[in-house]
């Protein structure tokens, strides 16, 4: 698509499909054993490649030597993409890295990518349309599955954990703007088992959705209460 007409392909690959990834290992085969001839460690993807080295001097010069490699295949390093940076300022894949106590190097969720999670779940979790919760659930429990699955590697459960509260905290507050009015939320709350006098304190804010859908709320709209409409946990 350009300008929103579709107009015949005749450079480049789909972006997202198979034949992108094996075209570039095909092409990039002579980048890595030159690499590995060179005694390097690194990790590539597609077009996406970290090089590791113990000084930033030794990466300028690795930088240079790609520069070269690429050159000879007739490809551009992005600039704008690409640098000699500190290991833990780096991302690849959606991964970066962190160091742990006694210096141990683990596996992290980018900022980049939880930021795009949030946004997406945001989009998928809009309130208004007058969908049900369980509706809501079902909408969400793919991407919650798929990305689950995709970052299964990283070693940050405390980020999981915040992630699992943030998404709950949105879906209780959508649930009170669903039942909207004070008697609704009221009478709702007090059929799903809740005291009185929460049900209460909980109408008499009925407007203040994501103000009023803590605290109180969590007794009343507990894990539980989602473990059984289906929504996936990340931790």
């Amino acid at each position: 698509m350009h300008g929103g007409v579709v107009i015949e392909r005749d450079r480049g690959t789909p972006q997202g499909g198979p034949l992108s990834p094996l075209l570039a290992n095909v092409l990039l085969d002579e980048v890595d054993k030159e690499l590995e001839r060179r005694g390097h460690r690194f990790v590539r993807y597609a077009d996406d490649c970290n090089v590791y080295v113990r000084s930033f001097r030794a990466g300028h010069r690795v930088m240079a030597l790609l520069q070269r490699l690429y050159g000879r295949l007739h490809l551009t390093i992005n600039a704008s993409k690409s640098a000699v940076a500190d290991a833990f300022g780096r991302k690849f894949l959606g991964y970066s890295l962190w160091a742990a106590s006694k210096g141990e190097v683990k596996r992290a969720v980018s900022q980049k990518a939880l930021a795009t999670f949030r946004q997406r779940i945001r989009q998928l979790t809009r309130r208004s349309g007058g969908r049900s919760m369980a509706e809501v659930i079902e909408r969400v429990r793919p991407y919650l599955i798929g990305w689950k699955a995709y970052f299964t590697l990283a070693q940050t459960p405390g980020v999981w954990r915040r992630l699992d509260e943030w998404l709950r905290h949105r879906l209780r507050a959508i649930q009170l703007k669903q039942w909207r009015r004070g008697t609704t939320i009221y009478r709702e709350l007090v059929a799903l088992g809740a005291s009185t006098a929460v049900a209460r304190k909980v109408a008499a804010n009925s407007r203040r959705w994501w103000r009023n859908s803590r605290m109180a709320l969590n007794g009343a709209l507990p894990i539980a209460y989602f473990d059984r409409l289906g929504l996936p946990r990340l931790s």
